[in-house]
């Protein structure tokens, strides 16, 4: 079957009788387009041959091959798929994630394994939680880029590897599933992401207040300690947008439930009041796996079915942090009234813990039983499970401006059903995929378990995280349905970004996760469609160190997704607790803060075209061989250079800047690039080399704020980068930040051109802010005026500086364009 639209083509080869599993519908819908015999519009061509059965794709343009399985035969048995491409010698791949090797593909002997699952640590050379089998290949010869997608969930092998016999290939190796290849024309690498989110669909808007700054630790064991670190974090003048609390305030690690000594429901509803009270947001976790325990949230989701039930008709067991535990069919239409009934109760706003937004983890799903767990009950008890409570605190600092009980007591008291073929080994496959944790079924839930669908476990094992998150968008939806929802999930598969942001996992406190941490938000943000994402800032597990944290609360502030966040069993890392990084967040939040409305504007821009909100620098410079392999740098949007410094302990970054023109971001000289490596000395632990683009105008907030609320209230200020050419653009949306509909929206245009620059748009949103300074990088010489639509203004009202920058002090609203002109 072939379909494709102008840009893309869909090429599926599935059984006649349409029995063997296909992704279902519920999950992702792509575009299905329409069947051709004529491709005279479009700019690939397919290639049939018969005998011996193979295909290729072509460029129209050029007639260049970008997909071409001869040579290779095709295998497509009921457990085993294997499809093979030739490609160059040494390509340059990205995509195929997740996983925290480097960004541009190896090509020899080179494995990536799709089969989510509980990765510690985040260990390279390995399969981690989430499956996105999205590919994007870079032709140097040609300067052309090209995408394919293979939309299958069954667990996978994708080899990439060069021999002196077969050549250079890339090999599909799945346990089943189709053929279901989308390709991606490009021919930019940005315009193949943006085909790419055509096909899973436009990221997600999330509310404004979430791109603040969040923190979080696991071991917060208490109410109080809760309130001592929303606290601190005041009294070091360090804005804290949002607290979160981690499993530590269940009752017995129970989801759906509060301690009632360490986290007493009257003393959390104070909390969330006294945060909502001070325009700050709370969030709290939950985990797929429910207590089999006599409680509420267990008996009522047996009652309803809710549950992964095995062959004999009993609910299937596992382990996981409360004990025994039940798993959530997700695929189960009563599911959804199961979850939405107990997020109505226990995240009630009157009478439970009226959280802002929602965090998920372990939905891979994690088992800590061992396969084939045959004791869930007995391996429990034997591993301490639940872990025992921590004592309760019996004194703290006292809390100013909390309430009177939060002090310390010493001042208070089709054709087929497309369901996979019959006879399958749903436990031990012929092929086996090369899993880090083993057999399929090992720490995770039994891949012989039937949904209430009809699907097996072993076909949709990938995609038990992307509908839990599905479940639970709706079931945030249910308590405020005008709101938008804030969902950060472990697990995704493709098409997440259509419904969640992401969190990249358990990572540890290391220089070695600091840097793949950039490689991983590249690949999300600008390959899979999913730009909500952050890796924890300071590192989870280990240790952090204080120059290692403030490197890493410079760099966090340029993660759409901006969260402190660590273990129980190591010490605390909040920002405060060292000068050096007390003074690098203060300054990265100050700039990220700032630069939040030019972030949100990239955000919105993804939603609408799929235009990645982060850049790796082969995206922008496409021509420029040099970026091909760049993986330490990367652009906020499309005109904020990044550069960290990534080396232990150093003060100094070697940094590569393309062919163009850019701007120190700090003190706005202009600073020309050679398509050169650059070194930067003597750069502070509370610093970070921060370039802006040339060709760029970047709406800025002329101050930051303690809030996004406050945020809000600023004005704003216009930074015009110009390029080579002496000419720039940007843009600015503006909504409520929060409303899932949105009533009414601006959206402005800047052009800078000739000296002149202008402003226009639609106006829809009512705004009382204003652009209260305008300035214009690389001015060569002092302007004799400047004027404001066709009025010339006075002259203390602009300033010419050494740094070839012009300053103007402006007054123009944010309701109607305008044009600004420097006079010579």
């Amino acid at each position: 079957m072939l379909l494709h639209s102008a840009n893309r083509l869909h090429v599926q080869i599935y059984d006649a009788a349409q029995q063997v599993y296909q992704v279902p519908s519920l999950v992702l819908d792509p575009p299905k387009g329409s069947n051709i015999s004529s491709q005279n519009n479009s700019e690939l061509s397919f290639i049939l041959t018969d005998d011996p059965f193979s295909f290729a794709v072509q460029r129209v343009s050029n007639q260049e091959t970008i997909f071409n399985t001869s040579g290779s035969p095709l295998i497509f048995e009921s457990q085993y798929l294997n499809l093979r491409t030739s490609l160059p010698v040494d390509p340059n791949i990205y995509g195929l994630g997740e996983d925290t090797d480097a960004f541009r593909r190896n090509t020899t002997n080179y494995t990536r394994t799709l089969w989510s699952r509980d990765a510690y640590e985040v260990p390279t050379g390995s399969n981690l939680y989430g499956n996105h089998p999205i590919y994007i290949e870079h032709r140097q010869a040609t300067n052309e880029a090209h995408g394919v997608f293979l939309f299958n969930s069954n667990g996978m092998d994708i080899k990439i590897n060069n021999t002196e016999t077969d050549g250079q290939y890339l090999e599909y190796n799945t346990l089943g599933g189709i053929v279901d290849l989308y390709f991606m024309a490009g021919p930019s690498p940005v315009e193949v992401s943006q085909q790419y989110s055509e096909v899973v669909g436009r990221p997600v808007m999330m509310p404004y207040w979430s791109h603040g700054f969040h923190q979080c630790k696991y071991g917060y064991s208490q109410w109080t300690i809760l309130a001592e670190v929303v606290q601190n974090y005041s009294n070091a003048s360090i804005p804290l947008e949002t607290m979160w609390t981690d499993i530590d305030y269940m009752d017995g690690r129970k989801v759906f439930t509060l301690d009632p000594s360490h986290f007493p429901l009257e003393k959390m509803q104070e909390l969330v009041t006294y945060l909502h009270d001070h325009d700050q947001h709370y969030i709290m976790m939950v985990d797929p796996a429910v207590a089999y325990q006599n409680y509420s949230a267990f008996n009522n989701g047996a009652e309803q079915g809710a549950f992964l039930k095995t062959e004999n008709g009993s609910i299937y067991q596992g382990v996981v942090w409360p004990g025994v535990t039940a798993f959530p069919d997700w695929m189960d239409p009563s599911t959804q009234t199961y979850w939405n009934g107990e997020f109505d109760s226990f995240f009630n706003a009157d009478t439970g813990v009226n959280i802002d937004a929602l965090w998920i983890d372990m939905n891979e799903a994690s088992n800590f039983c061992p396969y084939p767990c045959s004791d869930p009950a007995g391996f429990a008890a034997s591993s301490g499970f639940p872990p025992s409570t921590p004592p309760l605190l019996t004194t703290w600092p006292p809390l100013p401006g909390f309430p009177d009980d939060f002090q310390p007591p010493s001042k208070r008291q089709a054709t087929g059903n497309m369901t996979g073929l019959p006879g399958r080994d749903l436990i031990n496959p012929k092929y086996k995929i090369a899993n880090s944790a083993y057999s399929l079924s090992n720490f995770t839930i039994n891949t012989d378990l039937i949904h209430s669908n009809g699907l097996a476990e072993y076909d949709t094992h990938n995609l038990y995280g992307t509908t839990m998150s599905s479940v639970s968008r709706n079931a945030l939806l249910s308590r405020r349905p005008t709101l938008r929802p804030m969902v950060i999930t472990r697990s995704t598969f493709a098409g997440a970004g259509a419904k969640v942001g992401h969190w990249l996992g358990d990572n540890a406190s290391g220089w070695d996760w600091y840097k793949s941490s950039i490689s991983e938000i590249m690949a999300f943000a600008g390959i899979y469609q999913l730009p909500m994402v952050g890796a924890d800032v300071c590192g989870y597990a280990l240790n952090t160190t204080s120059t290692l944290c403030a490197r890493w609360a410079m760099l966090g502030a340029f993660y759409p997704f901006y969260r402190n966040h660590a273990s129980n069993d190591v010490n605390n890392q909040e920002f405060y607790i060292w000068p050096i990084v007390a003074s690098a967040a203060r300054k990265a939040i100050d700039a990220r803060y700032r630069l939040l409305d030019y972030l949100y504007t990239a955000i919105y821009q993804q939603s609408q075209d799929g235009t990645p909100t982060l850049n790796p620098l082969f995206f922008l410079y496409p021509s420029d061989a040099n970026t091909l392999p760049l993986d330490l740098q990367f652009f906020f949007g499309q005109s904020i250079l990044v550069s960290p410094v990534t080396d232990e302990n150093s003060t100094t970054v070697t940094i590569y800047l393309p062919d163009d023109q850019f701007y120190d971001f700090w003190t706005l000289a202009p600073v020309r690039g050679n398509g050169a490596t650059v070194t930067l000395s003597d750069i502070a632990f509370d610093d970070i080399p921060l370039h802006i683009r040339g060709g760029s105008v970047v709406p800025m907030r002329a101050q930051s704020a303690n809030t996004t609320t406050a945020l809000r209230q600023q004005n704003f200020e216009l930074v015009v980068a110009p390029g080579l050419d002496q000419m720039a653009s940007g843009t600015l949306y503006l909504d409520d930040g929060e409303s899932l509909v949105q009533n009414a929206t601006t959206l402005l245009n800047f052009d800078y051109k000739n000296s002149t620059l202008t402003g226009s748009g639609d106006f829809g949103y009512a705004t009382n802010n204003s652009v209260e300074t305008v300035k214009v990088l690389g001015v060569g010489s002092e302007p004799t005026g400047v004027s404001l639509d066709n009025t010339t203004l006075q002259s203390d009202q602009w300033t010419y500086s050494n740094a070839s920058v012009v300053s103007v002090n402006v007054s123009m609203p944010l309701t109607n364009g305008f044009t600004l002109s420097l006079l010579s």
